[in-house]
């Protein structure tokens, strides 16, 4: 196979296996064949059919996203920005979020507008939570990304009738052939010819899937040798729900069903119970993440623009959490999230020591690829997968840059990007996604959103219209 090499970068941020941690190098050359990382040091000497000079690049590891939506999130711009349910605890889970749905037509288009936007922030890596539609394995080779796929089942679906308590509607064998439909659609995954997919055990939320059904669910992703992954303690609704239930904290009742370990991740992980808002007599939640192996899926976008916030990413990484990232919602930029990550912990902490950009970025490359049980992504290293990306260091947001890392995060976000690689292929060149029409996608996803503001009335408990629920920044004339 043909070897590609990226020669003479001003900066490489490489594996250093003795650290376990990334470091700067500088001079570097990283050399890449057959979507593998075959060399990455100083002074390769080994042949090349094609050389990049790295004049003016930094080279660094390609992003892990462990938590996304991208077969709705796009759809809900411009409309969930500002609200929340002022009687579920300012959540819009309940109340808004199921009334402005994106139809079947829309969904993929949401999905190619999302995965455009993750590949232009450096995202090499995505853990897409989607309600499966047609065509989506397709839709994901087509993307270039390295996906995980994650297809969402439930027993109950959650509804209001009146903004202010939400009920359940159950279907426990709805369920059990919801979860078989999606091991069979992961198992299909792994067989994909484009050799870039594979799948995680997904049961939907805490509240809305069996005990059994969950039990049974991380046997499944047990036996595949996958990731399993729920959404818990996201919500003071879902908090009170659980507690009431089984009295114990949504933590809490995982660990007392075994289903807290190296295999777990739990989207969010917000409402602990020593969190403020759900202050529980018990002080024990952190330590059982930590002391089972658990991981967290950080995405802080969606809960701040809600006025809700993890107390704080620096305390869990200390109490020795493994911590991911994710792009919840939109903008699916994973710098940003970086960013916004630690802004909220420090300011949560009052300390600005409380999360570095080292533990913020190991998060958004390593941590998430522990999450998911790989070794080969998420870093600089022969034998790794060749999932990287170029950064031009001579942008002149990137100046000065004395560090180019936090020069690029607290800065130059994803303007600073000249290129994304994965699997050794070039999926986004100057700014350009490579693999899909995301402009396109844009617009035809402009023109579907108008078909769900006209529809969402309808499916309003009360029937309001949608400049009530989501008044404009200002009045249109």
């Amino acid at each position: 196979m043909a070897v590609t090499l990226i020669r003479n970068a001003d900066v490489v941020l490489a594996w250093d296996e003795a650290a376990k941690t990334h470091a700067y190098l500088t001079g570097g050359d990283v050399a890449f064949e057959g979507g593998a990382l075959r060399f990455v040091g100083r002074g390769y000497d080994g042949p090349a059919e094609e050389v990049i000079d790295g004049a003016g690049l930094m080279v660094m590891p390609g992003l892990v996203n462990i938590h996304t939506h991208p077969s709705s999130e796009p759809m809900n711009k411009g409309l969930l920005d500002e609200i929340g349910s002022p009687g579920l605890y300012n959540s819009s889970l309940y109340e808004f979020m199921p009334i402005f749905r994106a139809g079947e037509d829309a969904v993929p288009d949401c999905a190619r507008v999302a995965l455009s936007e993750l590949l232009l922030s450096g995202v090499t890596t995505v853990a897409d939570l989607s309600v499966p539609y047609d065509g989506w394995l397709d839709l994901l080779a087509e993307s270039g990304l390295r996906a995980v796929v994650a297809p969402m089942f439930r027993s109950a679906r959650w509804y209001t009738k009146n903004g202010h308590v939400v009920e359940y509607e159950w279907d426990e064998a709805g369920g059990e052939k919801a979860m078989a439909e999606a091991l069979r659609l992961v198992d299909r995954a792994a067989q994909h010819e484009c050799g870039r997919l594979s799948g995680m055990v997904i049961p939907a939320q805490i509240d809305t899937v069996s005990p059994g059904l969950m039990r049974e669910s991380q046997q499944e992703a047990k036996a595949r040798g996958l990731p399993w992954q729920i959404h818990a303690a996201q919500s003071v609704v879902e908090f009170h729900e659980i507690t009431r239930r089984h009295g114990l904290t949504p933590i809490g009742w995982l660990d007392s069903m075994g289903l807290l370990n190296g295999r777990a991740i739990i989207g969010h992980g917000i409402f602990l119970d020593d969190h403020p808002s759900t202050r529980w007599h018990t002080d024990t939640d952190l330590k059982r993440l930590a002391e089972t192996g658990t991981s967290v899926a950080h995405c802080p976008t969606v809960f701040a623009r809600r006025g809700i916030t993890m107390k704080n990413f620096g305390r869990y990484r200390r109490a020795g959490v493994n911590m991911g990232l994710g792009t919840d919602t939109y903008p699916h930029n994973m710098l940003d999230e970086i960013r916004l990550a630690a802004y909220l912990a420090r300011t949560q902490a009052t300390d600005p020591r409380a999360v570095t950009t080292q533990e913020l970025f190991e998060a958004a490359t390593t941590g998430g690829a522990k999450a998911l049980g790989r070794e080969d992504i998420g870093r600089l290293a022969p034998g790794c997968r060749a999932d990287f990306v170029l950064v031009d260091v001579t942008h002149p947001l990137m100046q000065p840059r004395r560090d180019p890392l936090r020069s690029l995060v607290y800065a130059a976000s994803e303007r600073a990007l000249r290129a994304v690689y994965v699997d050794g292929t070039c999926a986004v060149r100057d700014g350009k996604v490579l693999t899909m029409d995301f402009a396109g996608a844009a617009e035809r996803l402009n023109e579907a959103q108008k078909r769900v503001v006209a529809e969402a009335p309808g499916r309003d408990w009360a029937h309001r219209p949608v400049e009530q629920i989501s008044p404009p920044t200002f009045r249109w004339s």
